[in-house]
């Protein structure tokens, strides 16, 4: 409280020397230009007296008081992680960015976590988003963290979602810059990340196919088949051709909002389109519409989100632990494992959080276990990711933890700290 008190009155007494030191240099301007001195030239040549310049003090007041700003800002970030972390050991990764390497213990074992705090504010030269392995959005695709991070330039990456381990494809919903590429698995929880913040909640698809005579609700996109009645988009991102129609199923191919090809069978995803794979009693009445249009939307309605990654389960909600596993479908991921998890703070500041397990030096967690530090991190809601043998951090340019695999297993998709593109 002090150190904020201090800060505050710093503030106010520089704002008025600014403010003084402003009006002082347009005073002297002013005098300078419209009333110059003599000198002897100026008796031989006459001269036409140029307009004085526009001085915008507002601009230059709000130039001078942001760079304090941040830089208060970035001195009390440093004194908040060195209270938090008393014992840790902390590296400056980048202006309001820290790694923290931190053991504790649990029931007298060892557990080893690597934790990253981000203050965007800050770090305004990066964007936190979701990436895909394939440098080409393929969604077939799977690489090791570090490269996920070379090909994205990012300086801090942890693993994401769930995924297909026989494919790559991500299990959850995923949108990156505004595009979704997969759609929710059993309700799970998501995080949403937007220009001016996060947030978190279970997402639900909220999207139709809509032509002048019929409407179709769509169950998911780029996603595998839960049951026979669910109508599935395959966008080009998922491969070549869409999967095999279900018993009783119809596909239809769309391409610019028309209707390009229609079949019982699997179809070629036609490029900058998408097949729509459903019960035929559905979808054949949209094959002969002349145009259709596909609404894609969530449940709740992220108006303004950039990017969404999902996971599960909860662990902190409202500022209070929360781990609804068995609701999402997650009974096997219990046990003390390595675990990846995120969240973020009142102030919007991001924590990363990867805890290493399964072995002697440190044993991993449990899910509540995981919650309560998510919670002691300062976290208003936090998820679990994807752990066991996917957990793995990257940091400046390396692996931090020590996953099963060394390097880190290759994985379908990371949550990545990357520079911003111009």
């Amino acid at each position: 409280m002090d150190t904020l008190f201090y800060a505050a009155n710093r503030e106010k007494i520089l704002n008025s020397f600014i403010v003084s030191s402003i009006m002082g240099v347009l005073v002297f301007t002013q005098t300078f230009f419209i009333n110059p001195p003599m000198f002897a030239d100026d008796i031989k040549i006459a001269h036409i007296s140029e307009p004085s310049p526009v001085i915008d003090t507002g601009q230059i007041k709000d130039k001078i008081l942001n760079e304090f700003s941040m830089e208060t800002r970035a001195k009390n970030f440093d004194e908040k992680i060195k209270k938090k972390y008393p014992k840790a050991v902390i590296a400056d990764v980048y202006s309001g960015v820290k790694h923290i390497k931190v053991t504790k213990y649990y029931d007298g074992r060892p557990v080893r976590i690597n934790i990253v705090e981000i203050d965007l504010k800050l770090a305004d030269d990066f964007e936190l988003k979701p990436a895909l392995s394939s440098t080409t959005n393929n969604l077939r695709s799977r690489r090791t963290i570090t490269t996920i991070a070379k090909n994205t330039n990012s300086i801090v990456a942890v693993n994401g979602t769930y995924f297909k381990p026989q494919t790559g494809v991500p299990l959850g919903t995923l949108m990156i810059d505004g595009k979704v590429y997969t759609g929710p698995v059993y309700d799970r929880v998501a995080m949403g990340i937007f220009d001016k913040g996060f947030d978190m909640a279970r997402v639900q698809f909220d999207s139709e196919l809509e032509g002048s005579k019929n409407t179709v609700k769509v169950d998911n996109i780029n996603q595998p088949r839960m049951l026979v009645t669910h109508v599935i988009v395959y966008s080009k991102d998922w491969g070549k051709t869409s999967p095999a129609s279900p018993k009783y199923g119809f596909q239809i191919a769309i391409k610019d909002n028309k209707v390009v090809g229609a079949s019982y069978s699997s179809l070629t995803i036609p490029d900058g389109g998408y097949v729509i794979v459903g019960p035929a009693k559905l979808l054949r009445p949209l094959a002969f519409e002349k145009k259709v249009k596909l609404k894609i939307g969530t449940s709740p309605d992220w108006k303004d989100v950039k990017h969404i990654i999902s996971g599960g389960p909860y662990l902190v909600k409202n500022s209070e632990v929360f781990v609804d596993m068995t609701a999402q479908k997650l009974g096997s991921v219990g046990g003390k494992n390595p675990r990846t998890a995120i969240g973020y703070t009142k102030d919007n500041e991001m924590i990363m959080v990867a805890v290493d397990g399964r072995e002697g030096s440190s044993v991993g967690m449990t899910l509540m276990q995981l919650a309560h530090l998510m919670k002691s991190l300062g976290c208003v809601n936090a998820m679990n990711l994807d752990g066991g043998g996917s957990t793995v951090m990257y940091v400046n340019g390396k692996v931090v933890n020590k996953p099963q695999v060394r390097g880190g297993i290759t994985l379908s998709n990371a949550l990545v700290l990357a520079k911003k593109i111009n």
